[in-house]
């Protein structure tokens, strides 16, 4: 740092650290009035090689002012961060803690909800292999998606429990990645999954005759095999990316769970690249099945708009209404979710909106199969009498 002349009026003293600055044409030099000023949040500092640290221009006109400046700037957060940017261990998650008074009602409600999503999807699984007139690719494929809402509600719902209970609402950095990686295994796995399951209905309406050939045993374990192995490279690639970051400013991630856009905004290193993959993934895994969801459709309804019967098109489209219900819900909320303004949402909206797309959606998802499907309903009463066959 530059000693600045304290005689002969006013100097301008350059704060430089030792860091290398391959980003210095992005900084502009900011003229300070007082070398407090150095505490500004707008003196930034990205870490590891590609640091950028932001010059500013003190005003100085007296020793005190020197003196002073010396002391502010070994003592600012600016410096402590740089020095501590990877010995972040824990975050704090914001999620439902603007309102402590309702943890205890929280916590109750939740874990209801979270009874009912494990209950219903389980339920579904075990009727459909315990029935075997349920024993057809729609069914195999939809025992799989209560399998993938299982997982789902798993990876979030337990920590956030926990945390109502506890005055510290953090969740470690381990924990963090792994939540991260379970939760885009499964929010990949089930958009391609429901693109398989419209598929499905697609072959059985507009090919029936071809149904039984189409969509036969392998043919079902290649979805799966496809919609699993989708989401977990995606969740790999993500998590991978997201754990090199470093995190040298606040720790508060403004939701109840672990997830990519938030830790982006937390760090201190160039995110570029993961928003670049980030917006990429979205296309392939979340914008991609839907437009294939909507296609199938699209021909399903031109199929259905062909048969002469009235009775004949009530029956088609019924085989369809309830997975046509979980998608509208599932990607509705998931483009909501991920595609609203960041800026000009309260903390409640946030948390609503997120909780709406995490945890209320596995939670319907068997209710509207249920309701929806005589046959399932039929199922669950002969459940106690079946044979255990898987398809």
């Amino acid at each position: 740092m530059a000693s600045p002349h304290l005689m002969g009026g006013p100097a301008l003293a350059y704060v430089h650290m030792n860091l290398p600055v391959p980003l210095l044409h992005n900084s502009v030099p900011v003229r300070q009035p007082s070398a407090a000023a150095i505490m500004a949040p707008g003196f930034n500092a990205y870490g590891n090689e590609n640091t950028l640290i932001r010059l500013r221009l003190v005003t100085i006109t007296t020793s005190h002012d020197f003196q002073s400046f010396i002391h502010t700037l070994s003592s600012s957060q600016c410096v402590g961060n740089l020095r501590n940017q990877t010995s972040i261990h824990e975050f704090v998650l914001l999620g439902f803690s603007n309102h402590p008074e309702l943890q205890i009602f929280f916590f109750l409600a939740f874990s209801i909800v979270y009874a009912v999503t494990l209950t219903g999807n389980l339920l579904i699984i075990l009727v459909v292999m315990a029935n075997s007139r349920l024993h057809t690719p729609m069914y195999f494929l939809l025992g799989h998606l209560s399998f993938i809402d299982l997982c789902y509600m798993t990876a979030t719902v337990p920590q956030m429990l926990a945390n109502f209970l506890r005055e510290s609402k953090t969740i470690s950095y381990a924990g963090c990645m792994v939540q991260i990686f379970s939760l885009i295994s499964c929010v990949g796995s089930e958009c391609i999954l429901l693109a398989a399951m419209a598929y499905d209905r697609y072959v059985a309406i507009c090919h029936p005759l071809l149904y039984t050939v189409i969509m036969n045993r392998k043919v079902c374990f290649q979805m799966v095999a496809g919609s699993w192995t989708g989401g977990f490279l995606n969740s790999l690639v993500h998590t991978l990316l997201t754990s090199t970051l470093s995190f040298c400013g606040p720790r508060e991630i403004r939701h109840f769970m672990c997830d990519v856009p938030p830790l982006l905004e937390l760090s201190c290193t160039d995110t570029a690249l993961n928003n670049i993959v980030l917006h990429t993934a979205s296309m392939f895994i979340g914008v991609s099945p839907c437009f294939f969801i909507i296609i199938s459709y699209v021909f399903i309804a031109l199929a259905i708009l062909q048969i002469r019967s009235t009775e004949g098109r009530r029956k088609a489209f019924s085989t369809c209404t309830s997975h046509l219900a979980v998608v509208i819900m599932f990607f509705g909320t998931a483009l909501f979710n991920y595609n609203r303004p960041s800026a000009g949402y309260s903390l409640d909206v946030d948390t609503l909106v997120s909780a709406l797309y995490c945890i209320v959606t596995p939670m319907l998802n068997p209710i509207i199969y249920s309701l929806r499907n005589q046959e399932v309903k039929l199922a669950v009463k002969r459940l106690a009498s079946t044979k255990w066959n898987i398809f």
